[in-house]
């Protein structure tokens, strides 16, 4: 899984604004100079991502936005890492567990917050189009508890 974030990691740096890589260094993005582009393909496809500091791929802290269009479903999976989210804007609909069931999920709406132990099994749903900001430690992908929901299966 290591390569997608690589591969992913080194498009999302390709079409970003210079990403403070080096610490020592203040980074000041206003919206507009935010970049997305297509999510990598751990996750549904339509979703679009902007890394906005760090990698992903590697240890150590990182910052990455996700906006997911309306009715889009992420099957349950866990993180090798904790997942820190904060919702921007829309609604972030979180489910724990290893079965899809959206009767279990509650809503989180912009400005809410959720913090998951590594290894959490949990899923999500979107209504609408929302964005997410993931702040947490590196490196993170997602492991679908059944192999067959993994999004990349169908590429």
């Amino acid at each position: 899984m290591k390569v997608y974030w690589i591969a992913a990691t080194a498009v999302l740096a390709s079409v970003s604004p210079p990403l403070a890589q080096d610490h020592k260094h203040v980074l000041v993005l206003s919206p507009s100079e935010i970049n997305w582009s297509a999510a990598p393909p751990v996750l549904p496809k339509g979703v679009q991502a902007a890394l906005l500091w760090g990698d992903p791929s590697k240890e150590g802290p990182f910052v990455l936005r996700l906006k997911f269009p309306p009715n889009v479903r992420v099957l349950p999976h866990s993180h090798p890492g904790d997942e820190i989210v904060t919702v921007i804007s829309g609604e972030f609909n979180l489910g724990k567990g290893r079965e899809f069931d959206e009767g279990k999920t509650t809503p989180i709406r912009a400005g809410g917050f959720s913090a998951m132990s590594k290894g959490t099994e949990h899923f999500a749903m979107f209504r609408e189009e929302t964005v997410i900001q993931i702040s947490t430690v590196g490196p993170w992908t997602l492991n679908y508890i059944n192999p067959e929901d993994d999004p990349r299966k169908s590429q």
